[in-house]
């Protein structure tokens, strides 16, 4: 395992982490497999856990809590996020902050993480979702000056909305943002516009989510492919969703090289990108634990297949079923 500065909280962490999302909302997850896993990929090198209090209402992050304490002896970095108090994903433009993150609701939640985690501290606390207007707001940075200074939290971050990269900018300059996760992957290449060479002057810590495009950059997906009405993929892989991302997916199958998956080259493109400081993959099953971590080898793309996949650039704007 390869590892990169997070940032200006100088921390090592590891290039693959691991995404905690898939323990709730999907389809295929079993509580034992996904300790094994997750165990497995701290033998592998990985240190860096993304979870959410969202991802089953706490039990995502008890179960990381149980992984921190099975390994007292490793520094595994915790982030999670608080929820928004409208629970509404993602947030609207025009939204109040009141009514998503008020002060003493940003003090609950991160006592309620803190609980779970079973720590004292938690490394990376990030808002879930964000608009950058409110960025100039005193009462969300009075909570967080507050609860660093009370050593509750070591640094915090913002998960920007689907496919809006640059809704957090004037956020990253009140120099109260250490870190920001954002999706960047094959199809969407837009941080790479303004929000990295931002993050790169301010040295703030990037976290690429959705390495996979929510599965479709596995390339096993089809057009018949279903998902069970419990699975919040079958509200996002509506047939216009579905439809287009099998198509742009199956236009990256040439370029795939000998001996390699498309999960793989998916990932060897986020790790081609410096400013990228961890991309976090789901996992649930310790066969994607070992591939994924295998990436981090420190073998790059050829530059030729590198400037072919900046050509599957795919731009989208936010829809009813983008969430």
């Amino acid at each position: 395992m390869n590892y990169r500065t997070f940032g200006r909280t100088g921390w090592q962490v590891s290039e693959i982490g691991y995404g905690m999302w898939g323990l709730a909302g999907w389809t295929g997850s079993d509580k034992q497999e996904v300790l094994r896993a997750l165990e497995r990929s701290v033998d592998l090198g990985c240190n860096f856990f993304d979870t959410a209090w969202g991802y089953a209402e706490g039990v995502s992050e008890e179960i990381l809590g149980q992984l921190l304490k099975k390994f007292p002896d490793k520094k595994l970095y915790a982030a999670t996020k608080i929820p928004p108090k409208n629970r509404q994903w993602p947030s609207k433009a025009g939204s109040d902050i009141a009514d998503v993150f008020p002060a003493d609701y940003i003090v609950e939640y991160t006592e309620k993480s803190l609980k779970n985690l079973s720590v004292e501290t938690i490394d990376l606390m990030q808002f879930h979702v964000w608009e950058d207007s409110w960025a100039s707001h005193d009462e969300w940075q009075e909570a967080i000056t507050k609860l660093t200074q009370q050593g509750k939290v070591q640094a915090w971050g913002v998960s920007v909305n689907r496919w809006e990269p640059d809704n957090c900018l004037d956020t990253l300059r009140t120099g109260k943002i250490d870190a920001v996760q954002v999706i960047y992957n094959i199809f969407d290449q837009n941080p790479e516009d303004t929000l990295f060479p931002l993050c790169r002057e301010l040295n703030i810590g990037v976290i690429a989510r959705v390495p996979f495009d929510e599965g479709t950059l596995t390339g096993t997906f089809t057009k018949e492919t279903t998902f069970p009405a419990s699975d919040w993929r079958s509200t996002y892989f509506v047939p216009e969703n579905l439809n287009s991302s099998v198509d742009h997916a199956d236009a990256l199958k040439p370029l795939i090289p000998a001996g390699m998956t498309m999960a793989e080259m998916a990932l060897r493109f986020i790790l081609a990108n410096p400013d990228v400081h961890t991309t976090i993959p789901g996992m649930r099953q310790i066969r994607n634990v070992e591939a994924n971590t295998g990436v981090s080898d420190g073998r790059s793309l050829a530059p030729d297949l590198l400037q072919d996949l900046k050509g599957h650039r795919w731009d989208r704007t936010p829809t009813e079923w983008s969430q």
